[in-house]
């Protein structure tokens, strides 16, 4: 039978103890990020630090969680290291599935255990496990054990930091399920925070089948719309990195710190380079037929024994902008083999990317040397940028602690904030124009995923400020309704708002259904005041001199415009967010 309500479990890590919550909402949150949003606002601390043992770690799944395919996502909602402020995390792979099997709308984790620990829960029980022996132990090593040490069926979802997240470096990730992650604004250091190693779902019971024809019917048209038409085949076969060749013919793919926005060394990189030369496999998320993550393999030779060694690593667009073009490597083993770093030490590999790529820059201009980065690092140098980003991910002396907390936080100290690629948090590899420029930098997750700035980019070249705020505000909203179903985005362009409504109404959501658009900006606006009231003005986010240097297919960058488009931007937020519920 559908819930009316939400079944909330709620885990005390300083008290040992956990509880299921019933908690109202179902027809004004929705699930997934308006779920996230409301139980920060009960169990979140504002006025109190991001790493107190009292804030939240909460993961939301949403009412179609389960029922239709690419509603495979979780939201991991938390206050970030990264600016103190409430934000969220988006990740696949079968945590989705494994709450949805364990009758639960989410998890909240609070308090802080006194040594290292993983949870462990399932639809019947809960435990808090020391495992303070692995502390230090990468994620790859981490999942392997702890799949050794907890037993489950398919529908076990493993999460787990790495070193990264132990140290409380603001870029960690939260690795889900090996080829998945929480990647963006922290989550691994909030996991951190709490001395939490792991969390493990088991899955282990069942939700009810909608009963009636309407649930087939709507099913089988979004089953087929998904694998028997064109509309998700990119997703599929190249990839997100097919998005590599096109963006820089437009001049619009950053290179070497942003330097550059186009390099004929592409070629070597592309989607179709990756595809014929590395890729192993593709994989998917439970619930998702598209099989969209392609995972890469490199083959390493021992020298003294002839005998080789085989990676696996999963890559997409991001992955390849930040750990190649932007760092001027141009091979696609030597990407996968920075990548195989990043992973094992749960660092986000868009934010490590960036990163070091402004770290090369400034050691380039005299402003930091080898003693702070302890190995030479120079562009396209694929084997240094290896062992900068263990140095990196284990905070390995003041320079990395600090760089770790994010690259403005470095430039302040040693000089170079007028190249530092930041909108926000580390940008991400559109460098299409002014509208993402602003967009990110004053989106809600500083993701290039709250909105589709990057395309109304490419397809606008004229300046009409109103215009873009109209469609960033509803392009934001259609987004927040689907992230709190909580549908891969790659989808948007199948579940438009008739047949959501006719999804939500096949498996009892009448009401839900009948509210689509409405529900969509009261989500929307509820994230925003919830950001907000921990602390969020856009006068305290800035976009470094970099963004206004460069060119893009319109030509050069307007700074008049963009600075315009950041400041109207900024007081359209606030003034959304402070009007009335």
């Amino acid at each position: 039978m559908i819930r009316d309500h939400f079944r909330v479990f709620v885990v005390n890590l300083s008290e040992g103890k956990g509880k299921v919550v019933k908690l109202d909402g179902r027809n004004s949150e929705v699930g997934g990020s308006g779920l996230a949003a409301l139980l920060f606002n009960q169990y979140g601390h504002p006025e109190k630090p991001w790493d107190d043992p009292q804030q939240p770690v909460i993961f939301a799944v949403g009412p179609l969680t389960g029922y239709f395919p690419l509603m495979s996502k979780t939201v991991c909602s938390f206050k970030s290291p990264y600016h103190d402020q409430y934000t969220e995390s988006h990740a696949g792979g079968r945590s989705a599935l494994s709450l949805c099997f364990s009758n639960l709308d989410a998890l909240v984790v609070v308090g802080r255990s006194d040594r290292l620990c993983c949870l462990n829960i399932s639809s019947r029980s809960m435990e808090i496990k020391d495992i303070d022996f692995m502390r230090g132990m990468d994620v790859l090593e981490s999942g392997k054990l702890l799949r050794t040490m907890f037993k489950g069926s398919g529908h076990r979802s493993i999460l787990r930091i790495g070193p990264a997240g132990e140290n409380g470096v603001a870029m960690s990730s939260i690795n889900a399920d090996t080829y998945r992650h929480f990647g963006r604004m922290g989550g691994g250091a909030a996991m951190g925070a709490k001395n939490l190693k792991g969390i493990i779902i088991q899955g282990d019971a069942i939700f009810p089948e909608p009963t009636g024809k309407e649930y087939s019917k709507v099913f089988a048209e979004v089953y087929n719309q998904v694998t028997a038409t064109d509309m998700m085949k990119k997703y599929h076969n190249l990839g997100t990195p097919a998005n590599l060749q096109a963006l820089n013919e437009i001049k619009s793919l950053p290179w070497r710190n942003l330097q550059a926005t186009s390099d004929s060394a592409i070629s070597a990189i592309n989607g179709e380079q990756f595809a014929e030369k590395n890729l192993l496999r593709n994989s998917a998320c439970s619930g998702c037929p598209v099989g969209c993550i392609h995972v890469g393999c490199v083959r390493e030779k021992f020298m003294a024994d002839h005998r080789y060694t085989f990676k696996q690593v999963a890559y997409d667009y991001e992955s390849v902008f930040s750990l190649g073009t932007m760092l001027g490597v141009t091979e696609p083993r030597g990407i996968l083999n920075i990548l195989d770093v990043m992973e094992k030490t749960g660092l986000d590999a868009m934010s490590g990317g960036v990163a070091l790529a402004w770290a090369t820059e400034a050691t380039e201009k005299g402003l930091i040397s080898e003693k702070e980065t302890g190995v030479s690092l120079s562009f396209g140098d694929a084997e240094a940028y290896q062992q900068a980003t263990d140095l990196l991910g284990t905070a390995s002396n003041d320079f990395y602690r600090l760089l770790g907390q994010g690259t403005l936080k470095a430039a302040a100290q040693y000089g170079g904030s007028e190249f530092a690629c930041v909108l926000g948090q580390e940008m991400a590899g559109y460098a299409t124009g002014e509208t993402f420029f602003a967009a990110q930098a004053l989106g809600f997750r500083h993701s290039h995923l709250d909105c589709g700035a990057y395309a109304y980019d490419q397809k606008h070249a004229e300046q009409d400020v109103a215009g873009v705020l109209d469609f960033l505000f509803k392009d934001e909203a259609g987004r927040c309704l689907m992230t709190s179903m909580v549908a891969c985005l790659f989808a948007r362009g199948i579940y438009k708002n008739d047949l959501l409504a006719e999804c939500l109404q096949s498996v009892g959501y009448p009401e839900l259904a009948a509210n689509i658009e409405p529900l969509g900006r009261h989500i929307q606006k509820l994230r925003w005041q919830t950001r907000i009231g921990t602390g969020f003005t856009p006068e305290s986010v800035t976009i470094p001199k970099r963004f206004f240097k460069i060119k893009t297919w319109k030509g050069p960058i307007d700074p008049e415009y963009l600075n315009t488009l950041k400041t109207k931007y900024g007081q359209a937020i606030m003034q959304f967010g402070e009007e009335k519920k």
